[in-house]
């Protein structure tokens, strides 16, 4: 039965963020919800779990009103909130213990996520101090002392602490690394592959293409576009062109009337109006003999969906 949204609203004063919003995840993957700033996301995700009061709607989990007590959330807020003076594992056996984790279990569960997410030298200093430093007590790390990109980590280990049923991530990879987006990536994937539900708040496009099957795109506080996400990019037919061509060919696509969206020397994206017209273009480029060295039909991607949607009336 899984999670069901719906109707969901919330005003504040006459202003309306989020407006009767509906959604359902019937089986386990990722449901992307999709936004400009300000679009209602993360007070979506808030009043899912209760942190702040919905005026219209429900959630439901397995068909009864979702609650902690019969879901087990692992929850990475956008705004990130480690205790700034206090230990590190300190800390996460502290979440731990709120979650009902044992101790040795939840030990157990940071030293694994620790080597996963590869930051070990800040949860077990005394493993790691350099040779120069025998003798001296190892001090635990604190929050402070990392990085904005190491503090994620931790908090991401917070959310999975618990073993949870549903994982919330909202804006997960915002300022990592490549290194680091690809260890999040991977713990993401083992937590698909776990048969566990994530619902995922991104601007980062081409991560939540990677990993949503579902989505839900809010603009001005309303959804403008739901479905699955393979069926969507399927009804815009494969409209997008990639050409790369050895010489000039800017004569021949005025002749077979397609919109050119961008060029760099001779390689054009262009917007085509289906199959016969993008193959009559190839066929012109053939007869004169043409070089073609890239000629790539697809559907659009989700950015570019998006942008569609949302990016000609949309407030920064």
């Amino acid at each position: 039965m899984g999670l069901v949204v719906s109707g969901l609203t919330k005003r504040y004063g006459e202003k309306t963020v989020v407006d009767h919003l509906s959604f359902e995840m019937s089986r386990p993957g990722v449901y992307a919800l999709l936004g400009t700033n300000g679009a209602g996301k993360t007070t979506t995700l808030r009043m899912m779990l209760g942190m702040l009061a919905r005026d219209e709607g429900e959630v439901l989990w397995n068909g009864k009103p979702f609650s902690l007590d019969r879901c087990s959330v692992g929850y990475l807020a956008e705004e990130r909130g480690l205790y700034p003076k206090y230990s590190l594992m300190d800390q996460l056996l502290y979440f731990a213990s709120l979650y009902g984790v044992p101790k040795q279990e939840a030990k157990r569960r940071i030293e694994t996520l620790a080597q996963k997410l590869e930051v070990e030298e800040y949860l077990y200093p005394e493993r790691t101090r350099g040779k120069g430093e025998k003798g001296k007590k190892a001090k635990p790390k604190l929050a402070e002392q990392l990085s904005k990109g190491n503090q994620q980590k931790i908090q991401f280990m917070a959310a999975l602490l618990s073993d949870p049923e549903l994982l919330i991530l909202d804006e997960p990879l915002s300022g990592l690394d490549p290194v680091n987006t690809d260890l999040f990536k991977n713990i993401i994937r083992e937590e698909i592959q776990r048969g566990k539900y994530l619902i995922m708040s991104s601007h980062q496009m081409a991560t939540v293409e990677e990993f949503c099957t579902d989505l839900t795109i809010l603009h001005r506080s309303r959804p403008v576009l739901q479905g699955n996400l393979n069926e969507i990019k399927k009804s815009y037919g494969r409209v997008n062109l990639k050409l790369k061509t050895e010489q000039e060919v800017s004569s021949y696509l005025r002749q077979a009337g397609v919109m050119v969206l961008s060029q760099k020397e001779n390689e054009y994206q262009i917007k085509v109006t289906g199959e016969e017209q993008a193959n009559g273009l190839l066929q012109r480029l053939a007869a004169d003999r043409i070089p073609v060295i890239t000629f790539e039909l697809r559907e659009p991607s989700l950015h570019e969906i998006f942008v569609e949607k949302v990016g000609h009336d949309h407030e920064a």
